[in-house]
């Protein structure tokens, strides 16, 4: 007995909601390991320092989310789209902040790059997952959500192997600003991916 059903993975919705998980999970595992060691060793931050620097992510994120199910209710899955675009916005935001300010940058100075970030993904996890699980039958709730985490927590790991692994190898090189800019830049084009990706799903999410 296979142990995810061919019928849900013949599922329109789910495949294509797994799709758009795939390279913004890349993104966000990638990003979250790599910012992490360019504020704590790079920028010298300490732990705490580091964590209230996300804290607005975190927060727009939240606040995003909440929003969510009202856009998706007007707008339909362009909510995901709009997400990316907004994320995108964050990104370059950073990447430009970290260029030309890296020296003395803390906490406000990443406010405005990872807020913008935060909405922008908040705009978009919470309505995929919606899109994966819209059309799996009750009886295999359990598998549909089991098969999505699980595509999740693969790329989260594969985003900080390879953005991480870009970032560690362009360290010595370019030093710690710079490495983390290309590794933004990467970032970008999941970010762009994934935009692409949103504007073949259906207009309307189940």
């Amino acid at each position: 007995m296979p142990l995810v059903p061919p019928s849900l993975l013949r599922l329109d919705s789910l495949r294509r909601g797994l799709a758009l998980v795939v390279p913004f999970s890349i993104g966000f595992g990638g990003f979250m390991f790599v910012i992490a060691v360019a504020l704590q060793q790079g920028l010298r931050l300490g732990p705490a320092a580091a964590g209230l620097s996300l804290a607005p992510m975190a927060l727009a994120f939240f606040g995003a989310s909440l929003a969510g199910p009202r856009l998706v209710r007007r707008y339909g899955t362009r909510v995901v789209t709009a997400g990316g675009l907004i994320q995108a916005v964050g990104v370059v935001v950073l990447a430009l902040t970290a260029h030309y300010a890296w020296q003395g940058l803390g906490i406000w100075g990443l406010l405005p790059g990872v807020a913008i970030a935060g909405l922008g993904q908040g705009l978009q996890l919470p309505v995929l997952f919606r899109i994966v699980l819209s059309d799996v039958p009750p009886e295999k709730a359990g598998v549909g959500g089991g098969v999505m985490t699980t595509t999740q927590q693969a790329a989260l790991a594969l985003g900080v192997a390879t953005l991480g692994t870009l970032f560690l190898a362009l360290v010595p090189a370019l030093g710690m600003r710079d490495a983390l800019v290309v590794t933004l830049l990467a970032q970008l084009a999941a970010v762009a991916l994934t935009v692409g990706l949103s504007l073949r799903l259906p207009r309307t999410v189940g």
